[in-house]
């Protein structure tokens, strides 16, 4: 069978990859790639955004199903047109993709459902928003209530932090139409994870348990990223802690959306901030939703994935996703971010990456921002590799991981060194 992966980085690398070790796939398209996916005999590029030009594209090939990776195309609506095209896809239709399009909506959603999440104040005008924010006082967190590429949220230590985060968002519009509204909450505390599932409007199927690394520096310090890396399992879920964030947060998510009106299908990726104290006690809420898998939770994910994926989601897009299930490798992924100079803020494209290790079953090398010119591998990108590796522990996976990292090289990279150190025995809970 032929498939294809909207998306480009190495979220949609991964999910390429997890699609074609199964041996029933011909080729898995992916729309537009990287250097990464260029570089694989099983996948093959396409050079292709435009969403009528992808319909037509999976109609020609006779693509099994297609996995929409990013949030862009969701927002767009590529979901609705494939399905009106009379073809299988997975993802959100818009409607529902308003979960993370929309911070606005997110929050009143969980508000109108009952769902617990930190308490919160919608603005337009900067001068209200930052009224606000005095009378509060700091930590504060503030939001742009768009799509920001994981850029649009400020979490302030300060006062005068949060009224700048407001002068960028909705003063010299910086963010575009993201940054056109703010919301502001309280800044939670706990420890931060990912919990993601698959919905087929029915049904959920959990994926494995994830933690991922927002900031840009070690020991969670420096500006909020899109993440820096990410492991898998995550010790803080234990089972009865997933089975609350099953009951208190995803079955209500579904069905509040069906209340709403609207059929839930495709990833659901609830960012979780979880208490101290026993499980049964614990406080959990809802920091954000996604509608897609996380990047880079994605790639430790899906290396854990032992049985053949393309199973998983030919059920889940004819609404049989009862009848799925996912065999998941006892040991732990890594997976470490190896990012452009001067990322998060301008980060510079064009540096080679002239050393890389050899992609093995326990270490892969996942590509993101990198392209293949003139069969030169450059750098294309804010955060342009995830190093992701298989241990039988989390200490033995970073050592792994960072001893592929020595391997690999191009000019301004930067890389947290602490990555999965929540996991460790020795970690307490912090702020996020």
């Amino acid at each position: 069978m032929k498939l294809l992966v909207i998306g480009g980085g190495g979220r949609e690398h991964a999910l390429a990859w997890g699609l074609a070790k199964s041996a029933r796939v011909q080729t898995v398209y992916v729309a537009p790639g990287n250097g990464g996916t260029a570089l694989s005999p099983q996948l093959q590029n396409i050079a292709i955004s435009d969403i009528n030009e992808l319909v037509a594209f999976a109609q020609k090939e006779k693509i099994a199903f297609t996995v929409v990776g990013p949030e862009a195309p969701l927002a767009a609506g590529v979901v609705d047109a494939f399905l009106a095209a009379g073809l299988k896809i997975f993802g959100p239709t818009q409607a529902a993709a308003q979960l993370e399009s929309s911070k606005d909506y997110a929050k009143s959603f969980l508000v109108r459902h009952h769902i617990p999440t930190a308490d919160y104040q919608t603005f337009t005008d900067p001068a209200l928003a930052k009224a606000y924010i005095t009378k509060q006082g700091a930590p504060i967190v503030v939001k742009a209530d768009g799509l920001a590429a994981g850029k649009g949220v400020v979490v302030a230590t300060t006062v005068a932090e949060a009224h700048e985060a407001i002068d960028q968002m909705l003063g010299d519009g910086s963010l575009g139409a993201a940054g056109a509204r703010v919301v502001i909450e309280e800044c939670l505390v706990g420890e931060e994870a990912s919990f993601i599932v698959m919905c087929d409007g029915r049904s959920v199927l959990p994926l494995a348990t994830s933690q991922d690394h927002k900031r840009l520096k070690d020991n969670d310090e420096g500006p909020n990223t899109g993440g820096m890396g990410a492991y898998s399992p995550a010790p803080v879920i234990s089972p009865a802690l997933h089975n609350r964030i099953m009951r208190e947060v995803i079955h209500p998510t579904i069905a509040g959306m069906a209340k709403d009106g609207i059929v839930y299908t495709g990833f659901l990726y609830a960012g979780l901030m979880i208490g101290s104290g026993p499980d049964a006690t614990r406080t959990l809420k809802v920091l954000e939703f996604n509608c897609r898998m996380g990047d880079p939770e994605t790639q430790p994910i899906i290396m854990r994935v032992k049985n053949d994926l393309t199973q998983v989601f030919e059920l889940a897009v004819d609404g049989r996703l009862d009848e799925a299930s996912i065999d998941w490798d006892r040991r732990t992924a890594l997976g470490v971010v190896m990012a452009a100079h001067n990322y998060p803020a301008t980060p510079r494209n064009g540096d080679i990456i002239s050393r890389l290790p050899k992609d093995t079953d326990e270490c892969m090398v996942f590509h993101a921002g990198t392209v293949l010119d003139n069969g030169i591998l450059k750098t294309s990108g804010g955060r342009v590799l995830c190093v992701t590796v298989l241990a039988d522990s989390v200490k033995r996976a970073q050592a792994a991981a960072y001893a592929a990292i020595a391997l690999t090289h191009f000019d301004g990279q930067q890389y947290r060194s602490d990555i999965g150190w929540r996991a460790l025995p020795s970690a307490g809970s912090s702020s996020t």
